[in-house]
Parts: C-alpha cells; sequence; structure tokens
C-alpha cells in the first residue's frame, strides 16, 4: 500500500505541477472530486479493514502479555518487560500513507461539499467590473441561490431562482470553458438588448442612468464618467470612456451570432432560450456578451454577493450588489 499511495501522491503532484506551469489546462473542481474520492476510499479502508485487523492483533497480543504476567506471577515475579506493551502501542500507530489520505478526508470532504454547494471564493483579475468590484478583491460566490449543481458535470438537480437582471455572475467563459468569468446580467432569455451610443435599453425600455461624480482609475490613473444604473430594481455604479469608441470591434464568430445586429452605433442583440446576455460595469472596458456571445444557462456557477477580503484595501470588505 505504501508504494501505491505513492504513486496515487505523484500523480496528484505531476498535476498540479504541469497546471501551475501551463503545461496543462488545469480543473480544480475535477482535483478536488478525485482527491474527495481516494482519501474517502482510504478512509473507509481504515475504518473497516486496517482498524480492526490492528485491533485484532492489539487485542491478541495484550492477552497474550496478560497471560505471561499472571503466569510470572504465578511464579513469584512481579517485575516484567513493558516492551511488549510499547509493541502493542506500535500495531495501532497509524503508517505514513494512511495519515496522508484517510487522515486528509474529512477536511477535504468538508471543502469539497462547501466549495460545490454552498460558497466557493474567487479573485477578481481585472478591472472590467469597475467600480463594483476591484482587481484583487476576494468574493464569495453563492453556488446554491440559482439551483444545486453537480460539481465537475455542473448539471442542475434543482431549480432554484432564476437569474434575473442586474446580478452578479460567475460562469464558466463560453470560448473557453475552463476559465471564469464574472459580469452583470443584463438581459435575460426573450430579452431584445440594445447598447447604441453607449445607451442601454431592454425591449425599448431605456435603463435608468443618472450622472454622477466622476471616476479616479487608480489603474491608468485616469477620471472616468461614472453613473447611477438602475437594472432590474438593483442601484449599482457603471463607468464609461469618452475615448472609446461606441462600436464593438472584433465581435467573434459565436453561437446565435444571427441574433445580433453590429452597426457604429453599438449591437442589439435578441437573447436566445436558455442563454443570458453579460455586461461588465466598466463598460467601454469588458470583454463581455458584445464580443463573445450569450451565456448557456449550464455555464452558470453562482452568484457573487460579498468581498470578503482585499489586502490592498480593509475598507472594501463587505457586500455589493
Amino acid at each position: 500500500m505504501a508504494l501505491i499511495t505513492t504513486l496515487v501522491l505523484a500523480a496528484f503532484a505531476a498535476y498540479v505541477g504541469a497546471w501551475y506551469t501551463g503545461a496543462i489546462e488545469g480543473n480544480f473542481a475535477l482535483l478536488l472530486f478525485l482527491a474527495t474520492v481516494v482519501t474517502g476510499l482510504y478512509w473507509l479502508a481504515e475504518r473497516f479493514y486496517f482498524l480492526p485487523k490492528w485491533e485484532h492483533a492489539a487485542a491478541t497480543l495484550e492477552a497474550s502479555m496478560a497471560e505471561r504476567n499472571a503466569r510470572l506471577a504465578g511464579q513469584g515475579i512481579t517485575q516484567v518487560d513493558t516492551a511488549d506493551a510499547k509493541a502493542s502501542d506500535r500495531l495501532l500507530m497509524q503508517p505514513w500513507w494512511l495519515d496522508w489520505t484517510a487522515g486528509l478526508f474529512p477536511v477535504i470532504l468538508v471543502v469539497f461539499l462547501l466549495r460545490s454547494f454552498l460558497y466557493e471564493p474567487f479573485k477578481i483579475p481585472s478591472g472590467s467590473m469597475m467600480p463594483t468590484l476591484l482587481t484583487g478583491d476576494l468574493i464569495l460566490v453563492n453556488k446554491f441561490t440559482y439551483g444545486l449543481r453537480l460539481p465537475v458535470l455542473n448539471t442542475k438537480i434543482t431549480a432554484g431562482t432564476p437569474l434575473a437582471r442586474g446580478d452578479v455572475v460567475v460562469f464558466r467563459y463560453p470560448p473557453k470553458p475552463s476559465m471564469d468569468y464574472i459580469k452583470r446580467v443584463v438581459g435575460i432569455p426573450g430579452d431584445e438588448v440594445a447598447y447604441l451610443n453607449k445607451k442601454l435599453t431592454i425591449n425599448v425600455q431605456p435603463v435608468s442612468k443618472d450622472a454622477a461624480p466622476d471616476y479616479l482609475d487608480g489603474e491608468s490613473m485616469r477620471l472616468l464618467k461614472q453613473f447611477d444604473e438602475n437594472l432590474g430594481g438593483k442601484q449599482h455604479k457603471i463607468l464609461n470612456d469618452e475615448g472609446a469608441p461606441s462600436f464593438v470591434p472584433g465581435a467573434s464568430d459565436f453561437p446565435s451570432r444571427e441574433n445580433c445586429r453590429y452597426s457604429v452605433e453599438g449591437v442589439v442583440c435578441k437573447v436566445p432560450a436558455g442563454n443570458y446576455f453579460m455586461m461588465g460595469d466598466n463598460r467601454d472596458n469588458s470583454a463581455d456578451s458584445r464580443f463573445w456571445g450569450f451565456v448557456p444557462d449550464q455555464n452558470i456557477v453562482g452568484r457573487a454577493f460579498f468581498v470578503w477580503m482585499n489586502f490592498g484595501d480593509l475598507g472594501r470588505i463587505g457586500p455589493f450588489q
């Protein structure tokens, strides 16, 4: 078992190493699932095979020691060697290959269940959601609001609450599902979303957008136009860069692209069934549905709702909308 365990741990280490160096595209959900299964098998083997076997051996040794001590006591010998008692303890001592597998199972199981069905942490990698979320924000994502999904397969097993306009959502990036993206839901199935001349309308109804004080982008050290937007009853701020063009450059050939019409003014899209139209709050600096298309429901990970840490600015900690 020691050799088998060494090979298993080496395989996990090789996978993580290849992922870290960029040799392969890693899948943390799959890695965590496999770690839970493997350590769970070792835990079961320990509880129902190895431990009873060791306990039986230790009980047999203790019975033999008791019989020997009784026989020696009958001969008037009361001082006996304690080496056999230590041998009994050694029989019950867990070997290293169980310490590194079965011993870790409870912790890995708790992490797996929390991450798969309750809350998952993410780190914001870019400024596409400024000013709502900043680069470096560590956020929590609710995994059950929109319905529970099987880990790895991402198959929905409960209905949950439908996505609503204005929700901030983490999802699998459609062109590359191994990557996670975060954007705001702008259009739900059946909506006609128009973003023309930097003005958003949904089903021909303009979305409320009121001027707010200019926003200083700490990364570029530029002032950007800031607005208060009310989308789906959720009040949040958005940014516009006056120097950026209104048209969408370099839109890809995505599924259902025929639902979209591009012009020098921007884009108009009809959201197909089972899909969503996503946009970043930093409207002129966000690669979103305008560029790579709609997000299928099966790509949804969960609803982002809380900044739990930003090491550069502790004042960022708290809920957001």
